[in-house]
């Protein structure tokens, strides 16, 4: 019998090591079809052999799954924040401010980071640790070289101090590369690090399903510090920040001041495994 589409969905997702069920289906169908529509391949069972033998296509298939747009100060009244508010306060409260980017894309965020610290003299008083699933938008990462839209919301004495134009990038200092440790990481299957001063996951939960949503946000609290901070994307508010142990202090900004309601049901799912 041919593999039907649930099954081929069953089978990739042992594959890759990343449930697909719990993306958003609509967004994640749409993508795993048009790749096989522009591969010119008609069913599941070749669809299924060629991921398992061509790394090339399985990495286009894995880069399909998640969409990477990220830039240097993305919303930059968050970062502002961050640098004269947040930042100040977290550096007062910890000897080493541990920060995760979680979902980092191609590395501007958690070098946005870096840049702040920078800026407030405390760069050896923290830790930057960014992931995300792709191997091959950490190694872009990891090179710290952007086109001119992705620097296009830095101040101008940011990008002058800490950049060298070459060949139409933007090269980032080595020193600021430095601060900044990439990893692989899978948010849906992976252990999540532990008493965090601040968690970044913007413009990622939006692709998954209210279960796999509320899972993470659960996961996201238990990481934190009593006191640390969550900031979310400005398309991503946490809806019942309440019942999971959060205070809204800014925009986009949650600070932890409790653990999560244990006689909540969230919608779409629970918390526990």
């Amino acid at each position: 019998m041919p593999l039907t589409y649930q099954e081929f969905k069953a089978a990739v997702s042992e594959l890759c090591g990343t449930n697909l069920f719990l993306y958003k289906s609509q967004q994640m169908d749409r993508r795993i079809h048009s790749l096989m529509t522009f591969w010119g391949i008609d069913n599941y069972d070749d669809y299924l052999k060629l991921l398992q033998t061509d790394s090339q296509r399985y990495q286009e298939f894995v880069k399909k799954l998640t969409i990477y747009v990220s830039e240097f100060f993305r919303n930059p009244d968050r970062f502002y924040e961050l640098w004269e508010r947040i930042m100040p306060e977290l550096l007062k409260e910890s000897k080493k401010v541990k920060i995760w980017s979680a979902g980092c894309s191609n590395g501007a965020e958690p070098y946005s980071f870096a840049l702040i610290l920078q800026e407030l003299k405390a760069s050896s008083r923290a830790e930057i640790l960014a992931t995300d699933l792709d191997q091959v938008v950490l190694e872009k990462a990891r090179q710290g070289a952007y086109l001119r839209n992705e620097v296009r919301n830095l101040p101008p004495e940011l990008l002058a101090k800490y950049f060298q134009e070459h060949d139409g990038y933007y090269l980032l200092n080595q020193r600021i590369k430095a601060q900044v440790v990439f990893k692989k990481h899978d948010l849906l299957s992976d252990p999540f690090p532990q008493n965090l001063d601040m968690i970044s996951c913007r413009n990622v939960v939006i692709y998954f399903t209210e279960e796999a949503k509320n899972k993470l946000y659960y996961q996201f609290n238990q990481a934190l510090r009593l006191g640390g901070y969550f900031l979310a994307g400005g398309t991503e508010p946490l809806l019942y920040y309440r019942q999971l142990g959060f205070e809204n202090v800014a925009p986009s900004f949650y600070k932890k001041v409790g653990a999560p309601d244990p006689d909540w049901v969230p919608h779409g799912g629970v918390f526990n495994d």
